[in-house]
């Protein structure tokens, strides 16, 4: 059974910088695509940045030049290290993969921005 674990979130101040970890256990076999999704208070989830394995990333355009998503196979985990934040960035962050036919979300960790 594959499981998406985050870790990371926390409280931090306007212009500030945090970490997300996704951690995967199961098998995603070698051929995926790890994304990193938003979610604000009455909003819907929306990309912030993907990273498939055959190469290439997307990031959502309110983030670039400020996220950067980045995998470390060996340890099964993908990071998302988030810098210059701002209190619209507020909300929960989920981790999904896909491989296959199949996806999976992760449970989510809180980011809050203070302004």
């Amino acid at each position: 059974q594959v499981q998406l674990v985050e870790s990371g979130g926390g409280l931090v101040q306007s212009g500030g910088s945090l970490r997300l970890s996704c951690t995967v256990s199961g098998n995603i076999g070698s051929s995926n695509v790890m994304g990193w999704y938003h979610q604000g208070t009455g909003s819907q989830r929306v990309m912030v940045a993907i990273d498939s394995s055959r190469g290439g990333t997307t990031y959502a355009d309110s983030v670039k030049g400020r996220f950067t998503i980045s995998r470390d196979n060996t340890k099964r985990t993908v990071y998302l290290q988030m810098t210059n934040l701002k209190p619209e960035d507020t909300g929960v962050y989920y981790c999904h993969a896909a491989w296959s036919v199949e996806t999976r979300w992760g449970q989510g960790t809180q980011v809050t921005v203070s302004s």
